[in-house]
């Protein structure tokens, strides 16, 4: 799926290489729009998919027991792997050192540094147990945002909506500091209420409508007030729900149609007929894709006939 969003800036610092066989796999694996791409982006999602299956089943004893040195050895093929893939990004883009420093090039150099550490790394003093470290292989499910559009979708949703976001938080931190300091008032210390902190404390519990039961009013009054609260509370978990809503159908109606992708700039997001970049105005290659290739094969005149 195309990456188009959440590493944009990321991307637009990397460098597309201008011609030879690092623009063609730089258009497989950062693009999607050609069979290729597509058929490395399935490979790589069964993939991770595979090896975090993999570290779950190997944290259960009985099953670790009986095919431990199978996990084993398909934990090494699968770091083999995204270590070879890892290198790949890096020798097809100009600037290597600014994806190695980019978010998804953190996250896959975390999801392939716990099985090289526990290699290379003896069990040291220090160290409560390496196997810590191999933990972290799960992280690997975090390249998987780089291959969902909507996962994408959502994050350009909840990055348009943060300012009301945050109104909404500042007011629901106002309305708990109130209730707070109310049920303090009310209840007082004799009732479980030592502290307006604490008060706050079951305010939240009360306006998530979770209710643990370990502070309670005693008083028909705090009764009455924690009624209001649990109501209020049903309208406060609506309320960001429309405001996400609204930002995800805007996103979804605003969002790019290709991952045609400015040899210049790298932003992303072409339309298929477009000329010239959005950004910078540099002339854009022609666009290719499968459709366009199967096209381009069908609109071609037959091969002439050799003269006897």
């Amino acid at each position: 799926m195309p990456q188009r969003n959440l590493n944009a800036l990321n991307r637009q610092r990397l460098g597309q290489p201008e011609s030879g066989w690092r623009q063609r796999w730089y258009t497989i694996i950062f693009e999607a729009d050609t069979r290729q791409g597509r058929l490395f982006d399935v490979v790589l999602l069964v993939a991770i998919m595979a090896s975090v299956a993999v570290v779950m089943l190997d944290s259960i004893p009985r099953i670790n027991a009986r095919f431990g040195t199978l996990f084993t050895v398909l934990e090494w093929m699968f770091t083999l792997l995204f270590t070879a893939e890892y290198i790949m990004r890096l020798s097809v883009v100009r600037r290597p050192l600014r994806y190695v420093f980019s978010f998804y090039g953190i996250i896959d150099f975390i999801s392939i540094m716990p099985t090289w550490a526990s290699f290379f790394v003896p069990e040291l003093a220090f160290l409560i147990d390496v196997r810590l470290l191999r933990l972290m292989r799960v992280f690997r499910i975090l390249k998987l945002t780089v291959y969902f559009e909507e996962a994408e979708v959502l994050a350009r949703a909840l990055s348009n909506s943060r300012r009301k976001i945050f109104v909404f938080l500042g007011t629901v931190c106002i309305i708990t500091v109130i209730l707070g300091t109310v049920m303090y008032v009310v209840e007082g210390p004799e009732h479980g209420f030592t502290s307006i902190p604490l008060s706050m404390y079951w305010a939240v519990v009360t306006l998530t409508t979770t209710g643990f039961g370990d502070i309670v009013p005693r008083t028909p009054i705090g009764q009455f007030i924690t009624s209001l609260t649990i109501l209020l509370g049903y309208g406060i978990i609506a309320f960001p729900t429309g405001i996400v809503g609204a930002e995800l159908a805007a996103s979804i109606i605003k969002r790019p149609l290709t991952t045609r992708c400015c040899e210049h700039c790298l932003t992303e997001g072409h339309e298929p007929d477009a000329n010239y970049c959005k950004h910078c105005g540099t002339a854009l290659p022609e666009y290719q894709s499968d459709s366009k290739l199967e096209g381009a094969l069908d609109n071609a005149p037959p091969p002439k006939r050799p003269r006897r």
